[in-house]
């Protein structure tokens, strides 16, 4: 890496290059300041004989995201999506289900963010609707409009795979990497989610459910990784019939045997269904549905410990109160952080900063299992938008 000031050039070996991610902060401002590097606004120049052409990336295809976005989640919304385009390499699909007072606001949105990250991602906005069923009784069920997850198959004919996230989730690594555990399902698994709790003695589905749940304690589908044409080709397993059925001829008659003894919605339903179709399902770790119950009553989550938290999830409304300072954090600092800055200095510091005083609360008590995957992240985003600086006359 060779790095120019006005005055004189300086050549750091590569090694050394990657040392500076562990520089302190001032001398990483010291870097920035003599040897103007700005991330993300760099200047990229290619030194003939010691770079190649750059590779294509393994696929052009989008990743697909999905979410549904009702009454006042309009921001929550838009800083997941946010957090999404922020660290993800691969280009994007965005398919957002909104009323329809909400999708103007959404295209207004969307359209002032820089063009350095709008050219990352396309969008598409679907009113809401439900092909079977009374459409009221599913707006009804359990939150405004969250049944709609379940006729994303139906809906989404032309998309192979897809992730759906609730508007409370932040992504705190690329999704690319979640994107990778679609190559990890066997021939029979079509779906992937986490379960709800680690604890089965203090879960909520162990200890109060009056219906079938997935394994000891159940599963959290706020964020589920979904191959749709397995879905739609499926005939599952249910309590029904003797025969099985498709999942759109599943939904509604499930609904309506089991509607007076579920609780949390669609998520219950879709407990239910895997509950009879355990082989379909793959379980990824907790750390990809990280929530305030697996810090609230002492840590709980090995895989988040161990590698860090890569998706939050602030169920709850942990974002928009003070029961969970350390949740909060997180998502007012990724809400305000400013596009074009600096990752370093105006996000990653802040968190630290902010870090310090949630340190009395049990999720506060173990900050390095939020940082940890955003540190990795910003690292390999740093490290593929600085490249090299040259000035004009220099001589090779």
């Amino acid at each position: 890496l060779k790095l120019q000031s006005n005055a004189s050039a300086v050549e750091l070996s590569p090694t050394a290059a990657r040392l500076c991610f562990h520089c302190s902060l001032s001398f990483f401002m010291y870097l920035q300041r003599t040897y103007k590097i700005l991330c993300p606004k760099v200047l990229l120049y290619v030194i003939p004989g010691e770079q190649k052409h750059p590779k294509e990336p393994p696929s052009l295809q989008c990743m697909h995201l999905a979410v549904v976005a009702c009454g006042d989640r309009l921001e929550e919304t838009l800083i997941m999506l946010k957090s999404a385009v922020l660290f993800s390499s691969r280009r994007l699909c965005f398919h957002i289900f909104a009323e329809d007072s909400l999708k103007p606001q959404f295209e207004t949105k969307l359209k002032e963010w820089p063009s350095s990250y709008t050219k990352k991602f396309e969008f598409n906005i679907y009113p809401i609707t439900f092909s079977v069923g009374n459409a009221q009784e599913w707006k009804k069920l359990f939150k405004p409009c969250a049944a709609q997850r379940l006729f994303l198959p139906v809906i989404l004919k032309d998309v192979d795979s897809l992730l759906y996230v609730d508007t409370d989730v932040l992504f705190l690594r690329p999704i690319d990497d979640i994107w990778q555990l679609l190559r990890e399902f066997n021939s029979t698994q079509l779906a992937a989610m986490a379960p709800e709790h680690e604890m089965p003695k203090i879960g909520w589905y162990s200890r109060f459910a009056r219906h079938p749940f997935y394994g000891s304690t159940g599963l959290n589908s706020g964020v589920m990784l979904m191959n749709l044409t397995r879905i739609r080709s499926a005939r599952f397993k249910n309590s029904l019939i003797p025969g099985g059925l498709t999942w759109e001829e599943m939904l509604y008659p499930l609904y309506q045997k089991y509607k007076n003894y579920i609780t949390w919605g669609d998520q219950d339903l879709l407990n239910i269904i895997f509950y009879f179709n355990p082989e379909c399902l793959y379980v990824f770790p907790c750390q990809w549905n990280y929530r305030p119950d697996h810090c609230m009553y002492g840590s709980n989550c090995r895989g988040a410990e161990d590698e860090g938290v890569s998706i939050l999830h602030g169920n709850r409304g942990v974002y928009h109160d003070d029961k969970q300072p350390t949740f909060k954090a997180l998502y007012e600092v990724i809400r305000d952080f400013p596009f074009e800055d600096n990752l370093f200095q105006s996000l990653y510091y802040p968190l630290q900063s902010r870090f310090l005083d949630t340190v009395h609360t049990l999720c506060g008590r173990i900050p390095q299992v939020f940082l940890k995957q955003i540190e990795k992240t910003m690292k390999k985003v740093y490290e593929n938008r600085v490249i090299v600086y040259l000035g004009a006359n220099h001589k090779y």
